[in-house]
């Protein structure tokens, strides 16, 4: 069984590494990123942080966003390559393109779904957040944690915890959150950053979000669905949907709220979300070959938005009717 002692030695003897996470990241995925690059920068190392869509204008209020960059076109040579909060490898996305064949992969994730792709693999699926394990990791090999990294973990925790209220979040992911407190984070001027400032193309997101949203199955499932024209109409980008689905979700009698946003090329990404544990959204996602949490899980689907959509409430449907 890997252990952080071994992920470690690993990581000390590997001069250039790379570290990269998920396609269309969300907080966690880049403040886990850009806290394990600073990290290694550190140590001396010879750092690449990559990410399919580098580091996003709405995530620039992370202290050393900059170290994300886009991945090269061509393949690298990397003494290691480590991969974080990325459950699935293809969800690396051009990422994969930039790691050389036969490059030693570390993987660390919290996602249950996770298939254990990588040469060394740690995967807790009881951390809320991959932040939170790297917390764990560095204090377990008693790395020192700068206000820098501090700011980053506790932007990834905060953020995929839904503030500290959702399922998973434990006794382990206070003492998480105080420790890096006691590192110098500014909880309120981070708070700020994370949720006082949306551009307004996000509100109008998300007025069109209330404004169609669809109710299925007596009104357990709320939907709401975003087609390529209205992408072009409200001038929207991939970064303004995160937190559209939450809002569905606060509904009262909704037990879950799905998200169906069409992609180029006939696709359709699916984002799931269940109120109470009995409904296991992932379950249904991994009949789509997607993946993720029990009450937080998403996936990529070939097919018309239409189709897709008709398909995964079907199934979404027979898990809430034959939930235990």
């Amino acid at each position: 069984m890997t252990t952080f002692e071994s992920i470690a030695d690993t990581l000390r003897n590997a001069q250039t590494i790379g570290v990269a996470s998920h396609l269309r990241p969300d907080a966690d995925a880049l403040g886990s990123t850009i806290a394990f690059a600073l990290w290694l920068q550190s140590l001396g190392k010879t750092v690449h942080a990559f990410n399919e869509e580098g580091s996003t204008a709405k995530f620039h209020y992370l202290p050393g966003h900059e170290v994300v960059t886009l991945p090269p076109a061509t393949p690298q040579k990397f003494d290691v390559f480590v991969a974080l909060d990325t459950s699935v490898k293809n969800r690396l996305g051009t990422v994969l393109e930039a790691i050389a064949p036969g490059t030693p992969l570390i993987n660390i994730d919290h996602h249950v779904s996770n298939e254990n792709y990588g040469d060394q693999n740690f995967i807790d699926p009881t951390a809320p957040a991959t932040g939170q394990i790297l917390v764990e990791f560095f204090q377990k090999i008693g790395a020192p944690i700068t206000r820098e990294m501090a700011t980053n973990l506790f932007a990834a925790i905060s953020t995929d915890t839904g503030s500290f209220q959702y399922a998973g979040t434990n006794e382990r992911t206070f003492a998480a959150a105080s420790h890096l407190i006691a590192c110098g984070v500014d909880v309120p001027g981070l708070s700020r950053a994370m949720y006082d400032s949306q551009p307004r193309r996000r509100f109008n997101l998300l007025r069109h979000a209330l404004n169609t949203a669809e109710f299925h199955s007596d009104d357990r499932i709320a939907t709401f669905s975003l087609p390529l024209d209205v992408v072009e109409e409200l001038q929207v980008l991939p970064e303004d949907n995160e937190g559209i689905i939450d809002h569905l979700r606060s509904i009262e009698g909704v037990e879950a709220a799905v998200f169906f946003e069409e992609l180029p090329e006939n696709k359709v990404r699916v984002s799931a979300r269940s109120k109470i544990p009995a409904i296991d959204v992932c379950k249904v996602c991994k009949q789509f070959q997607g993946g993720g949490h029990p009450m937080a899980s998403g996936a990529r689907v070939p097919g018309s938005l239409q189709q897709v959509k008709h398909d995964f409430l079907k199934a979404l449907d027979h898990e809430i009717r034959n939930r235990n």
